[in-house]
């Protein structure tokens, strides 16, 4: 059935809040890309006159695309080359979806994302709904066809299992692009200790270059190693010079709300190295190498303004 120019705007209007959904549900833009078109051509396939809230309903079928897509990379990620991280969006990027409320930004962020990685579909589903994006448990229970009781306890339990051991840290733009520039001035400077105290004790370094770029197999744990890593990641080589074809452009920016340091040549984001900041420093470096990772950070990157480079990658 031919879908009418009201039934066209209703998807295009509810299109921002569905990806926002997919990808925190998915960990992955270009895949919560996929999931939209899929619940469109449902969409379009639906005798929508006889839809009563077209918003439940694009949720409903939204959402059960992502479990079902969930399970099939879980799979995937068995066989994936290396550490699998999230793929990372640059400040502004609207797939970011609402960021009101404290419960809202910590949703996106990319450690929340790679604990939600530890949940199973439905806790993953159940989380983000209702922290996310503020559905209450009825409209949860319907949409994954579960009886209430059933959202609430699987929330609680989620929750749980996100929050356990985290200390939220909210930092605004201004903050996060000092901390970078202190960071990088660190890395930079030649001495490892002036590094180390920035970071927790337990701080880790993982990497994900997805077999397409070196990136480590097994993370950096513990301040003085990732401190000696990071120390060599930006000291100059012609060899890295020679491996990415020149010498990135680094800047500072936010990344999933947190701060982060992008690494860009010829106008290609090549790198996204995510910070995450407690109350005693920097906790952990998430760093996006996998260049089918960073499309959509190329694209969100050529449509801002971003100012001047702090300095030249290796």
């Amino acid at each position: 059935m031919a879908l009418t120019m009201n039934d066209m705007d209703r998807f295009t209007a509810a299109m921002p809040r569905l990806e926002a959904i997919a990808y925190r549900l998915l960990g992955s833009a270009s895949e919560a890309e996929d999931a939209v078109q899929d619940t469109f051509l449902r969409w379009q396939a639906a005798d929508v006159a006889r839809i009563e809230v077209p918003e439940a309903w694009l949720t409903k079928v939204l959402t059960n695309l992502c479990l079902n897509q969930l399970a099939s990379a879980r799979a995937r990620r068995e066989t994936y080359v290396g550490q699998w991280l999230p793929e990372p969006l640059l400040a502004g990027d609207p797939m970011l979806g609402p960021a009101d409320t404290a419960e809202q930004r910590e949703s996106v962020s990319y450690a929340v994302l790679t604990l939600l990685e530890r949940l199973s579909p439905n806790e993953r589903a159940v989380y983000v709904l209702r922290e996310a994006f503020g559905y209450p448990h009825r409209e949860i229970a319907a949409i994954l066809d579960i009886t209430e009781a059933a959202s609430q306890q699987i929330f609680h339990r989620a929750k749980k299992h996100v929050t356990d051991g985290r200390s939220r840290t909210e930092i605004d733009e201004a903050a996060a692009r000092r901390i970078v520039e202190e960071f990088l001035a660190a890395a930079t400077s030649g001495q490892t200790d002036q590094l180390v105290q920035m970071l927790t004790e337990d701080t880790v370094s993982i990497g994900d270059g997805g077999g397409k770029v070196p990136a480590r197999a097994k993370p950096f744990e513990g301040a003085l190693a990732v401190a000696k890593f990071m120390r060599g990641l930006f000291k100059p080589s012609k060899a890295k010079r020679a491996l990415v074809g020149g010498s990135p452009e680094v800047y500072a920016t936010t990344a999933n709300g947190a701060p982060a340091v992008v690494a860009v040549l010829d106008g290609r984001v090549v790198g996204v190295l995510c910070l995450e900041v407690g109350a005693g420093g920097i906790v952990a470096f998430r760093n996006q190498v996998n260049p089918d990772k960073l499309e959509r950070a190329t694209r969100q990157w050529a449509a801002t303004d971003h100012g001047e480079p702090l300095l030249h990658a290796f």
